[in-house]
C-alpha cells in the first residue's frame, strides 16, 4: 500500500504542474479526491489490514490526502487571485484621460417652434387646450358653419374612417369642445396635428401642425383681434415686423381676413421669397361667426369673440429659412441638428 501511495502522489505532483486554470483544477482535484478516486478506494482497504498494519497505513493516506489537497488550495488561490488582477485590469478606469462625449438628442424644430407659439399667447392671457385627432363630422365641420357641399367634406379632401368619422382638417374642434364644454369669458389656444389629403410638394404634406386660437367676451372687437395677432408676430419675427389684414372668407368668421407680415427676408423691400410684394401671408383669422355661438348654445347678442389660425410648418420656414416642408418629416440629422 505504502508503494501505491507513494505512487499516487508523484502522479499528483506531475499533473499538478500542467494545470492552468480552475476547470482544469476542479478535475484534478475529482482524479486524486473525489469518490471514486484511487485514494478513496484505498481507505476502502484499510478494513482488511492488521491491526498492527492499519495505523501507519491511516497515517500515510491521510497525508497524501492533506498534501494533494494543500496542493489544490494553492493553485485555486493563486487563479483567484489571477482572475481578480484580470478583472481590476479590464474595470479600472483611469480618471485622469478625458471623459466620453456622448451626444444628447433635443425637441423637433416644430416641437420648438408649436411651443414658442403658445409660450407668447400664455403671456397673452390663453389658456392652451387639446383634443382629440378622430373627430366627428359634428365638431369638425357642422358646428363650424361648414355646409354639407363645402369640398372639405368630400372624400377626397379629407380622411374618414368606416365609421364615418374623420381625422380633424384643422384643430377647430377643440373650440367647440371648450365652448360646448364651459361658458365664456373663453381665451385659448389649441396646437396639433391635422390632416388632408393634400398632395406632397415642397410647400404641402398631408399631415401638418396647427395653433388655433379663440377669444370669447363681451364686447371683443376686431380691434381687439389686431392688436393680439400684432403683439404675437412681433414677439415671434422681431419688433420691426409690420403686419396687415386682407378681406377673405371663412365659413366660421365673419368678416374674414388673412393676415400678412412684412417679409422677414427682405425687410418688405421685396424678394423671390415674397414674389416682389413685401408682404408674406402667416395666418387666417376673424370675427367668431354668429352660427357658430348658435351651434354650441352661445348668445351671439351678448358675446362676441374673435379666433384666428396658422400652420407651424409655415411658421418655422419663413423663420428659419426654411424653403421645403417635406425636410421636416425626412428624418434626415443633417438638417434636424441644425436647430
Amino acid at each position: 500500500m505504502k508503494e501505491r501511495i507513494e505512487r499516487i502522489i508523484n502522479s499528483a505532483n506531475e499533473e499538478s504542474v500542467n494545470i492552468s486554470d480552475l476547470k482544469s483544477l476542479e478535475e484534478f482535484r475529482i482524479k486524486y479526491l473525489g469518490k471514486k478516486a484511487e485514494l478513496s478506494s484505498l481507505l476502502k482497504d484499510l478494513g482488511s489490514l492488521t491491526p498492527e498494519e492499519k495505523p501507519s497505513a491511516g497515517k500515510l493516506l491521510n497525508e497524501a490526502k492533506n498534501l494533494i489537497q494543500n496542493k489544490i488550495d494553492a493553485l485555486r488561490k493563486r487563479f483567484e487571485n489571477s482572475e481578480k488582477d484580470d478583472f481590476i485590469k479590464r474595470e479600472l478606469i483611469d480618471l485622469t484621460l478625458p471623459g466620453t462625449k456622448f451626444s444628447s438628442g433635443h425637441f423637433h424644430l416644430l416641437t420648438t417652434t408649436m411651443d414658442n407659439i403658445c409660450e407668447i399667447f400664455v403671456r397673452l392671457g390663453f389658456e392652451v387646450k387639446t383634443g382629440p385627432e378622430l373627430e366627428t363630422d359634428f365638431y369638425n365641420f357642422e358646428a363650424l358653419n361648414i355646409p354639407s357641399d363645402h369640398p372639405a367634406r368630400e372624400d377626397f379632401d379629407s380622411f374618414y374612417t368606416e365609421s364615418g368619422n374623420l381625422l380633424r382638417t384643422h384643430t377647430s374642434p377643440v373650440q367647440i369642445r371648450s365652448m360646448l364644454s364651459e361658458p365664456p369669458p373663453i381665451a385659448m389656444v389649441c396646437p396639433g396635428k391635422c390632416y388632408r389629403r393634400d398632395a406632397i410638394d415642397a410647400t404641402h404634406y398631408p399631415m401638418f401642425h396647427q395653433v388655433e386660437g379663440l377669444m370669447v367676451d363681451e364686447n371683443i372687437s376686431l380691434g381687439d383681434l389686431k392688436g393680439i395677432l400684432e403683439s404675437f408676430c412681433r414677439h415671434m419675427f422681431g419688433s420691426h415686423i409690420n403686419i396687415r389684414f386682407r378681406p377673405s372668407f371663412f365659413p366660421f368668421t365673419e368678416p374674414s381676413a388673412e393676415i400678412d407680415i412684412s417679409c422677414v427676408f427682405c425687410g418688405g423691400k421685396g424678394c423671390n421669397v415674397c414674389k416682389n410684394t413685401g408682404w408674406v401671408e402667416i395666418l387666417g383669422a376673424g370675427m367668431v361667426d354668429p352660427e357658430v355661438f348658435k351651434a354650441v348654445n352661445y348668445d351671439s347678442e351678448r358675446w362676441t369673440g374673435f379666433a384666428f389660425g396658422m400652420g407651424v410648418e409655415r411658421v418655422a420656414m419663413l423663420k428659419f429659412d426654411i424653403n421645403d416642408i417635406r425636410l421636416f418629416f425626412d428624418n434626415e440629422l443633417d438638417f434636424l441638428e441644425q436647430f
